[in-house]
């Protein structure tokens, strides 16, 4: 049921049969639907009060789509237009994209397809707004922010956390599970700060040793060791006036925290091998998949080092507590996938936003871009059904199954238990084989592919008794 709260959509077509399809499929999503049945009534409408979208015909008697589009571009930026026509032609979709339509929609159209179109306008509206109100908050208008995708309050705290600290020179710890974007939000806040022009490193502690961490932040002089053959700068020599994000740093060694708790508190270092002090500006974002509280009773992680990056926190909330995020995030990545495969679909079909929306997702938005590409290579028509999400369909049809399996009896319900696990232990362990196969059985390539942590994966290689196929001799 549409509130004052819903979206207002506006609908402009000389044919009221066509507005009163829109207003009835339109208003089952709980949108407030007006209508107007040429340009000059839609213009007057859409000035007395704001609309979010306007769907327009083409062509009409009093003044065409074309026109209304124009001024609405104009006047209205927030708004998002639609152009409907039953005159459709590649080089009129062309002029309509370039005067800054959101879409362009043939007549006739399915109520799904005005529907998925409505959807994502909608959702291209939000994040536009977002970004506007995020760069006001830093001062200028910072172009990275229209990845931070999602208007659950979960996500809205983090875009609204990103804005405050982003200004300041504080050091950020940003925390959550493997896949939630970590690296995404200190990009942001790196974007919106006024080091924005200069560097920024990305460096994954848990692909380095204590003595090849050590080295690649802090630089060495030759000689320093064996194979350094000449001075090189570190990272942090290189980034000075930028942001250095060290990702994983549960990793980091108990020597090297020591180190970067001193360089926290006096931005000095010394390179490897070299006596004299070095100083820099450096911004540092640290982020971690971690309890490092619980590793600071474990004694795995320093104390007093934890406290120093525990300055301002950012929890990034797991996909499978931001469901309604899963949506707009799921249309992101078809269109970017469909632009670099050259490839034109529409959406989603009901049963694939059924598939989408009832996961739970343990791989979070990393998971979910790897599902939507192979989604997009699959796809072979207009819209991506549950076809083209394989292991989903899977695991969420034996969930169906099961759930019409009659409960007479508490033993009836342990077989429908035993059944569920073995059913979705069986797709567990081929989805990881299919991985392996396909990086060659390379582990860590794998596990990014399937957006899981190394260790994760590990863990379910053992617990499945999963081991590389020995070749046979020839």
């Amino acid at each position: 049921m549409a509130t004052d709260k819903s979206p207002r959509i506006l609908v402009v077509d000389d044919e009221l049969n066509i507005c009163n399809s829109c207003i009835k499929i339109l208003t089952k999503t709980g949108c407030n639907v007006t209508y107007a049945l040429n340009g000059y009534d839609a213009l007057k409408i859409v000035n007395e009060k704001p609309f979010d979208v306007v769907i327009t015909d083409l062509k009409m008697s009093r003044l065409g789509g074309m026109e209304v589009l124009s001024q609405i571009r104009e006047n209205h930026p927030d708004t998002m237009v639609i152009v409907i026509t039953g005159y459709a032609s590649v080089s009129s979709a062309v002029e309509v994209m370039k005067m800054g339509a959101f879409d362009y929609l043939p007549k006739p159209f399915t109520p799904h397809e005005l529907r998925s179109v409505v959807k994502q306008a909608l959702f291209e509206r939000e994040i536009r707004i977002q970004n506007r109100l995020l760069s006001k908050e830093g001062g200028k208008k910072k172009p990275t922010l229209h990845q931070l995708i999602g208007k659950s309050p979960k996500i809205t705290k983090v875009i609204d956390m990103v804005g405050k600290v982003a200004p300041t020179k504080s050091t950020v710890l940003i925390y959550g599970e493997s896949g939630t974007g970590k690296e995404l939000i200190a990009r942001a806040v790196h974007a919106n700060s006024k080091r924005s022009d200069k560097v920024f490193f990305a460096i994954d502690c848990g692909t380095l040793t204590g003595n090849l961490l050590e080295s690649e932040l802090f630089g060495y002089t030759k000689g320093a060791f064996t194979g350094a053959h000449k001075n090189k700068d570190g990272i942090f020599k290189r980034a000075h006036k930028g942001t250095v994000f060290l990702d994983e740093i549960s990793n980091i060694s108990l020597e090297v925290q020591g180190k970067l708790l001193r360089f926290l508190e006096t931005r000095e270092f010394i390179p490897r091998g070299a006596s004299m002090v070095e100083s820099v500006d450096v911004r540092l974002i640290f982020a971690t998949n971690k309890n490092l509280e619980a590793m600071v009773k474990e004694g795995s992680f320093r104390e007093d080092f934890y406290y120093r990056i525990f300055v301002y926190p950012i929890p990034l909330p797991p996909l499978s507590e931001r469901k309604g995020d899963i949506l707009p995030i799921a249309y992101h990545f078809l269109k970017q996938f469909c632009t670099n495969m050259d490839k034109s679909i529409n959406g989603f079909s009901d049963d694939a936003v059924n598939r989408l929306t009832e996961y739970d997702w343990p791989g979070n938005v990393r998971q979910l871009k790897n599902v939507i590409e192979r989604a997009v290579i699959l796809c072979e028509k207009d819209l991506i059904t549950h076809r083209d999400l394989p292991l989903l369909s899977e695991i969420t049809d034996i969930e169906h199954l099961m759930d019409h399996i009659p409960l007479n009896n508490e033993e009836l319900k342990k077989i429908k238990k035993e059944i569920r696990q073995k059913a979705v232990t069986g797709i567990e362990k081929k989805f990881i084989v299919n991985a392996l196969i396909k990086n060659n059985w390379n582990i860590t390539t794998a596990a990014k592919d399937v957006g899981m942590q190394r260790t994760n994966f590990q863990g379910l290689l053992k617990k499945y008794k999963i081991k590389r196929p020995v070749k046979p001799d020839n």
